[in-house]
């Protein structure tokens, strides 16, 4: 069914659609029947599938990624459709409109999508009260950022600020430094100005009678060196976790025409053609930590063998975004079943 369904979606703009589909959810679910059938049809509870994680009791271990609902405007909704935890964000201090559209690219032959939207958001403020008014108790992630126009070097104001606003609606937070769709942010990865912002988020979160877990979200293009940097960081800024990984900017892995590749311009790929490289850094980071530090594999997870590829690597929970588009909301339930067996 939902292939038919996507043949028809595929067939317009990409962000256009994202926000029809997201309406349609809404209206159905604030029909009781909808809501029912939501639920009776995507979630699915088994004591094998419960996960505690940074202190964190998951009823499942597939998240949706951040990206999807940056400002959290669909939490009830999402949650009807069998997710164990949504990541909101990535949020920013003041709103922004992001990158100019179009800025979101589908390559069905590749299943991948290359986006380029460049942290648009309605501001960490707004999300803030979605959250404080949401009526499911589903665990919830922040994913947060700095503005466009802040330079570098005034970057800790800005997740400071995100973090303080996010505090006590969120259950952890995500440091997102490696995007590659806002100038010069990935440079925040290089170990110096990485461990100095943890630290200073670090020492935020323990002056807080109950710190929150603080995880990072690390680019797939990082070198070997890099990774050895990113696991020093973690342990000296005591982190809960690392999210592996944000999209990439290497274009090797797609087989669409070189020529409509280069059209599609700047932008992060997602899906099945970072599946290898997000598991191959999963198992780096697993096997030099000795599976001491938590990670939340996302990257071309499509089905319930790619999310047991990610376990297998060392992985603790998995998200999906890109799998998500292209299989539909019945893909936490089939995953979910085939972790089961």
């Amino acid at each position: 069914m939902y292939n038919l369904v996507k043949k028809i979606l595929f067939q317009y703009d990409p962000e256009e659609v994202h926000y029809k589909v997201m309406s349609w959810l809404t209206r159905a679910y604030n029909t009781g029947l909808g809501k029912k059938y939501l639920e009776s049809n995507f979630c699915l509870k088994h004591p094998s599938l419960e996960r505690t994680v940074f202190g964190l009791n998951f009823k499942n271990p597939v998240g949706l990624a951040a990206g999807f609902d940056k400002d959290a405007r669909f939490i009830d909704e999402l949650a009807c459709l069998g997710f164990g935890f949504i990541e909101i964000g990535t949020v920013t201090p003041k709103p922004q409109d992001g990158n100019d559209k179009p800025r979101l690219f589908r390559f069905p032959g590749d299943a991948a999508i290359i986006n380029r939207m460049g942290f648009n958001n309605q501001g960490v403020d707004a999300a803030a009260l979605r959250l404080k008014n949401r009526k499911t108790n589903i665990i919830i992630g922040g994913n947060i950022g700095k503005n466009k126009i802040t330079p570098n070097e005034d970057a800790i104001k800005d997740y400071e600020y995100c973090f303080k606003a996010l505090f006590d609606v969120v259950d952890y937070f995500v440091v997102n430094v490696s995007s590659p769709n806002t100038p010069n942010l990935r440079e925040l990865q290089e170990k110096k100005p990485l461990h100095d912002l943890l630290l200073h988020l670090q020492n935020l979160n323990l002056s807080y009678p109950k710190p929150k877990p603080l995880l990072l979200k690390i680019a797939p293009d990082l070198t070997d060196s890099q990774l050895d940097d990113v696991i020093d960081i973690a342990r000296l800024t005591h982190l809960s976790g690392i999210v592996a990984t944000n999209t990439t900017i290497d274009r090797e892995g797609l087989t669409a025409d070189k020529q409509v590749i280069e059209k599609t311009g700047a932008g992060g790929v997602s899906g099945k053609p970072l599946k290898e490289r997000s598991t191959e850094i999963i198992r780096y980071i697993s096997e030099k930590t000795k599976g001491s530090l938590p990670i939340i594999a996302v990257g071309g997870i499509f089905n319930g063998d790619d999310a047991l590829e990610k376990i297998e690597a060392g992985a603790s929970l998995v998200q999906v975004y890109t799998g998500f588009i292209y299989e539909g909301p019945g893909i936490v339930k089939k995953i979910c079943k085939s972790l089961i067996k």
